[in-house]
């Protein structure tokens, strides 16, 4: 690396490093359009030293760390959540079941069952403090992980939990190079992932814990692409665990275990040992928590998503106000029911009408069923993206980074107080990202690359992996 060059680099690096920090230690959610124009600069600076080093993977590697270590000892500022991981930690660590009670119960009860009781209820605020925790099991197991290093200390928890979640970022990094290479793209890709802001201040900064579901899903498809589905399984049950949203994959995987080098016999028999593995894996890490409480108020918790909650809609919006016309008031408890089932339809389509009998194929149709869920949800929260963004790495589908770089449109509704949508900034984000996709559909032309070395065709049939990725 030139002097000149590395000048530029440190100038970018420290750049980067300030604008970090500010956002870590210094912005309040409410100051809206200042966050969009750190965002913007951080997507520039973390462009170019992508670009500029795409051949130096380590250098990579290193400062996409070293901007994550810069949240270390931050409270974050964008997000509430963390608050409910920390209560539910604490509940464990005291011996309760953080399933069956409500934490606006016990301060209404001056019932403190944990250290900083009161601070924690504040922090999350009384929405949240007012329904059953939904988040899976091996999620809780971190958020008791933290209580156990931290039980008196809302820092402390917090530090320890972003350890976990950077932890977890490396893995990412580390299997998601290798799945790469088994897949003949260019392991640089995976920065799309690993250096973006939107996952070091999203996911990092404000504790949510996509990192660690993608950690264990990066790991399945890693394991599933060298044929060993069984651990694949076991390893996509903890990444369902962590958050539920895998699950929609589990129809995808139709084409790729029933195919021609197999008898259909054996390759059903593999078919549904994978789901049941999973699924049982998945009960049996529920068990810890059973009660006869457990699934009503899991699935209430889980069903206030589709029922109650509307936050940076796509079409919901859309037929929200084709509610209000014919009927006079809003329309979320019927809308809210069949999204799901749209989805449920289109996922069955693509797994039986669309080819995904090979590796990229499976993959690029898992970006797209979870991009339908996405784009008919009625509450799309910004981390909900990471999931794209990093099965897009697999893909030559780029979508799913332009959403990351529009979706911070979404806090202007924060900027309020009580916090309120401007739906012309919402058009605005999904007109980017809908525009981005038609363009990569229907004009842009797929990229086609190939394994170097003699007899690759002969090489990639054997693999069963395909190298030219269409929808």
């Amino acid at each position: 690396m030139s002097f000149k060059k590395k000048y530029i680099n440190a100038i970018v690096i420290f750049l980067s490093v300030l604008l970090y920090f500010y956002v870590a230690y210094f912005l309040e959610r409410t100051q809206f359009y200042i966050l969009v124009f750190l965002w913007s600069i951080l997507f520039a600076t973390s462009y170019f030293l992508w670009k500029k080093n795409s051949n130096n993977f380590q250098f990579l590697a290193t400062i996409s760390f070293l901007f994550r270590l810069v949240f270390l000892f931050a409270i974050p500022n964008l997000s509430q959540d963390f608050y409910r991981f920390i209560w539910d930690g604490r509940l464990i660590f005291e011996g309760l079941n953080p399933y069956l009670s409500l934490p606006e119960t016990f301060i209404e009860q001056q019932n403190y069952p944990i250290n900083q009781a009161v601070e924690l209820y504040s922090g999350m605020g009384t929405m949240n403090g007012s329904h059953y925790t939904n988040y899976p099991p091996l999620n809780q197991l971190f958020f008791f992980i933290a209580a156990m290093f931290s039980n008196n200390n809302i820092l402390g928890s917090a530090v320890v939990m972003r350890i976990l979640i950077i932890l977890a970022d490396v893995g990412i990094l580390y299997f998601g190079k290798k799945l790469l290479k088994k897949l003949n793209l260019p392991i640089n890709s995976i920065f799309l992932y690993i250096l973006n802001p939107f996952i070091i201040i999203e996911l990092t900064g404000n504790l949510h814990f996509e990192s660690v579901m993608l950690f264990f899903l990066v790991w399945s498809l890693y394991l599933l692409s060298l044929r060993k589905w069984m651990y694949s399984a076991i390893v996509l049950a903890c990444s369902v665990s962590v958050k539920l949203i895998p699950l929609l994959f589990l129809p995808l995987f139709f084409q790729w275990f029933v195919n021609k080098k197999t008898t259909l016999f054996k390759s059903l028999q593999q078919l549904f040992g994978f789901y049941f593995l999973t699924i049982g894996t998945t009960i049996l890490l529920f068990t810890p928590f059973f009660s006869s409480n457990l699934i009503d108020n899991y699935t209430n918790s889980v069903g206030l998503w589709f029922r109650n909650f509307e936050f940076n809609a796509s079409f919901y919006y859309i037929a929200r106000e084709i509610g209000y016309l014919f009927r006079g008031y809003n329309e979320i408890a019927i809308i809210g029911k069949i999204t799901p089932i749209l989805t449920i339809l289109f996922l069955v389509i693509i797994t039986f009408f669309r080819k995904n009998s090979t590796f990229k194929e499976l993959i690029t149709a898992m970006l797209f069923g979870l991009s339908f869920y996405y784009f008919t949800t009625t509450t799309m929260h910004p981390w909900y993206i990471a999931t794209l963004l990093i099965l897009s790495v697999f893909t030559n589908y780029r979508f799913p980074v332009v959403w990351s770089f529009v979706i911070i449109l979404s806090y202007q509704a924060y900027a309020n107080t009580p916090w309120k949508e401007n739906l012309w900034f919402v058009t605005i984000e999904y007109l980017a990202v809908y525009g981005f996709l038609l363009w990569e559909i229907l004009i842009k032309k797929p990229t086609q690359k190939t394994l170097s070395g003699k007899n690759c065709y002969e090489k990639e049939k054997e693999s069963g992996l395909s190298t030219t990725i269409q929808i």
